[in-house]
């Protein structure tokens, strides 16, 4: 049975729809859609759209391999040490991207913690290559993955682990052939999160790993050029990733709703 809603709220929800909606139609009706696919054929263009769909799957397939497990941690591991790590693990999620590009530096840059180390034995430094896109995409992307994947993980049935214990399987079997398993969709629905999110990071990739045409000059920051050079460009580019945005949410609708309820 419906419930009535009452005038006050579906006004404010109306504005607030408004809000967020406006903005997305007023992208797609600047673009200039009759030299839309010429634009989008540039060779900066590309160079910019290939370079963002690869370090952003490369992130995600990383943020897949480390942040499951640690998904799997944060759900059943120690509870006075999981509340003291999940507020770290997930604090990239509010950072400003500008703060976290000045974090990555300060671990991995020629003179950071880790970084003047690898620069001192190897002479090689990861600031303002490929792979420092990469990385600032796990950076912002894993925290999603971790969230979605651990509230799949909390939401299993407790009594297949039970009965998989009393069976003498060990932990990593009952993580391997029971979690892994019924957590398939939420595991998928992290990864395509976590490759959005990469896959749209600029800030912390402009601190990180700088602006180099076809090394480091991803997707959005060839918007960001291209909105003083070639604004019909902008728009293009612009609105190809909100495209990309709003299909992602709207494939995921039922899985994050899902996600997020008990």
């Amino acid at each position: 049975m419906r419930k009535k809603l009452d005038s006050t709220n579906l006004i404010l929800a109306s504005l607030a729809s408004l809000l967020l909606i406006l903005p997305l139609i007023a992208l797609l009706v600047k673009v200039p859609w009759s030299t839309a696919l010429t634009r989008l054929s540039e060779p900066e263009s590309l160079q910019a759209i290939g370079l963002s769909l690869w370090t952003s799957v490369l992130a995600a397939a990383v943020c897949g391999l480390l942040g499951v497990p640690l998904a799997w941690i944060l759900a059943r591991g120690n509870h006075r040490v999981t509340n003291i790590l999940r507020p770290l693990v997930l604090a990239p999620i509010v950072l400003p991207p500008t703060v976290a590009g000045m974090a990555l530096l300060a671990l991995l840059g020629r003179n950071g913690l880790l970084g003047k180390y690898v620069y001192d034995l190897t002479g090689w430094s990861l600031p303002f290559t490929s792979w420092a896109v990469v990385l600032t995409g796990i950076f912002v992307g894993m925290p999603f993955l971790a969230l979605v994947v651990e509230s799949t993980f909390r939401h299993l049935p407790v009594d297949l682990e039970d009965a998989a214990e009393i069976d003498r399987a060990s932990a990593r079997g009952i993580f391997s052939w029971i979690a892994l398993p019924q957590s398939r969709n939420g595991i998928v629905t992290g990864l395509i999160l976590a490759w959005a999110r990469a896959l749209g990071e600029f800030g912390a990739t402009m601190m990180f790993a700088g602006s180099l045409p076809g090394v480091t000059q991803t997707w959005p920051m060839q918007v960001y050029f291209s909105a003083d050079l070639d604004r019909g460009t902008a728009y293009t580019l612009s609105a190809m990733m909100a495209l990309v945005a709003v299909t992602v949410v709207f494939v995921l609708r039922n899985q994050l709703r899902q996600a997020f309820t008990s």
